[in-house]
């Protein structure tokens, strides 16, 4: 398996420019006007891709009020399942339309399909690629299904082990999914940075030979610029255009500018990365005369010997190198040397040669 993969001609992978990702999710608020102004947005805070969610209620849970469908322990405490999709799902005709408009703003534009009624969607659609949700790695019949249509593959990996995370990698792969990537992701919403543990973006990386990019959920920018620094490829956040405005995924949510400051930080990151080098940058050559060498640091008469307080390593570099300066020491002036000469060795005899 290549560790890159292509989303519309464009290669993403290790030592390419991070693929980064505005999730809408549920920040539309069902409203098309403010899922188009989200795409525009988006699009001026640079990032490569819009994505959205495909699902209907009834394609996620059953409306039941019993325990089982109670809703516990989260940000979205006391709530029923159904009920919360319904308020967050996006109405399934906007989006050959917030399709188009991406794309002709230069955005990539693809879907979380859900069950194999959004697949059949999506793929009546072309999206260049599909996204797996976390709660979804578990669904190998759903895995199976997109895997067959041949589009690259995204998988997040909330909340599985590494035997689950195998198991779905395989189930791709067996059914034809041959491009995929992998993004490290913890499922809580927020989640804290001290439980991001994001040296495992390596780790799959080296164990699945794919690219491997982070599904961010915690507030801010410096996880993500973080991943990038370990070699994460791809960078998915939740875009919002006010976290002032209640809705389900809202607090968790980047606003434009600070989407715009993440993918800023994240180029800058890239370029520091660099390569493993040790050759001097031609901006570094100018410095190089300020490093230490050895000066004369007090007025000195012809013959006389040179001492820790008449010779020092100081800056600038244009005397002798340091490691010459035991050997100096002891040995004597051939001429009248000021304070601030650079001591060079024409200036340095032993006694009998004077």
């Amino acid at each position: 398996m290549d560790n890159l993969f292509e989303i519309n001609n464009r290669q993403v992978g290790p030592g390419l420019p991070t693929y980064v990702i505005a999730e809408m999710s549920a920040n539309h608020h069902q409203k098309f006007e403010r899922a188009v102004e989200i795409v525009k947005a988006a699009a001026e805070a640079g990032v490569d891709a819009i994505k959205v969610q495909t699902y209907t209620p009834e394609t996620l849970t059953i409306d039941c009020d019993n325990e089982y469908f109670q809703i516990k322990g989260t940000l979205w405490e006391g709530r029923k399942l159904y009920d919360l999709y319904q308020d967050a799902f996006m109405p399934w005709e906007w989006q050959p339309k917030l399709k188009q408009i991406a794309n002709d703003l230069g955005l990539d534009f693809f879907s979380t399909g859900y069950d194999k009624t959004a697949v059949d969607f999506l793929e009546e659609m072309d999206v260049p690629a599909y996204k797996i949700a976390s709660f979804e790695l578990v669904d190998l019949p759903l895995l199976r299904t997109i895997a067959q249509t041949g589009k690259p593959i995204i998988l997040s990996t909330g909340m599985a082990t590494l035997a689950e995370i195998d198991e779905a990698v395989q189930t791709i792969r067996e059914t034809g999914g041959e491009q995929l990537a992998l993004l490290k992701c913890t499922s809580a919403y927020p989640a804290l940075p001290e439980e991001m543990n994001l040296c495992t973006i390596p780790h799959l990386a080296e164990t699945f030979g794919v690219p491997v990019g982070l599904s961010d959920h915690t507030l801010g920018i410096a996880v993500p610029v973080a991943a990038v620094a370990l070699g994460a490829c791809i960078v998915e956040k939740h875009f919002t255009i006010s976290r002032d405005e209640s809705g389900p995924d809202s607090a968790f949510s980047l606003e434009p500018h600070e989407f715009k400051d993440m993918v800023d930080s994240i180029r800058v990151t890239e370029k520091a990365l660099g390569e493993v080098t040790y050759q001097v940058i031609n901006r570094e050559q100018e410095s190089k005369i300020f490093r230490r060498s050895l000066f004369v640091v007090k007025d000195i008469k012809h013959g006389e010997e040179f001492t820790h307080e008449n010779v020092c390593s100081i800056r600038p570099g244009y005397g002798l190198h340091t490691k010459y300066l035991e050997e100096v020491i002891g040995q004597f002036a051939t001429q009248t040397i000021k304070r601030g000469t650079p001591l060079v060795w024409g200036l340095i005899g032993d006694y009998e040669d004077l």
